[in-house]
C-alpha cells in the first residue's frame, strides 16, 4: 500500500482492494478510483505536466499559461505560470457510472503530481 499526503492533497494506492484501488483527495474532499480510472488519470496528468515542462523556458516570468487536454473519459487543465500552477480534472460520467471533478491549487498541485509520479513509477517497477 502507498499512502501519501500533504497540505491540500492526498493519495493512496492499495492493489489488494478489488474494485477501488486508488484514492485521490484535496482540501476537504476525496474520491476512490478504479485501477482503469487511475491509469487514465496518470496518463493525462503526465502528458499535461510534460507539455508544461516543454514550454516552461519559453514563458516570461509572470506569463500565464493554460493547458487543457481530453484523454479517454478524463479532461484536465493545468493553469498557472512557469513556476506555479493549479490542476483541475474531470472524469466524465457515462450512463450508469459516476463522474467526478477535482481541483488542486498551487502548490498542492505540484506536490500531488510529484507523489503520483513516484507512486506510478514504484508500482510499474514492481510489475516489470
Amino acid at each position: 500500500m502507498i499512502q501519501q499526503e500533504g497540505p491540500g492533497w492526498r493519495l493512496a494506492l492499495d492493489r489488494s482492494r478489488p474494485h477501488f484501488s486508488a484514492l485521490i483527495g484535496g482540501e476537504g474532499w476525496a474520491f476512490e478510483l478504479t485501477e482503469t480510472e487511475w491509469q487514465g488519470l496518470v496518463a493525462l496528468i503526465l502528458v499535461l505536466t510534460q507539455q508544461h515542462r516543454d514550454l516552461q523556458s519559453q514563458l516570461m516570468e509572470d506569463e500565464a499559461i493554460e493547458l487543457e487536454m481530453e484523454r479517454d473519459l478524463w479532461w484536465g487543465c493545468l493553469d498557472g505560470d512557469r513556476n506555479r500552477w493549479s490542476l483541475g480534472v474531470v472524469l466524465e460520467g457515462t450512463p450508469g457510472c459516476r463522474g467526478l471533478e477535482a481541483h488542486w491549487p498551487a502548490p498542492a498541485a505540484q506536490a500531488f503530481v510529484a507523489a503520483m509520479r513516484t507512486a506510478w513509477d514504484s508500482t510499474k517497477n514492481k510489475q516489470g
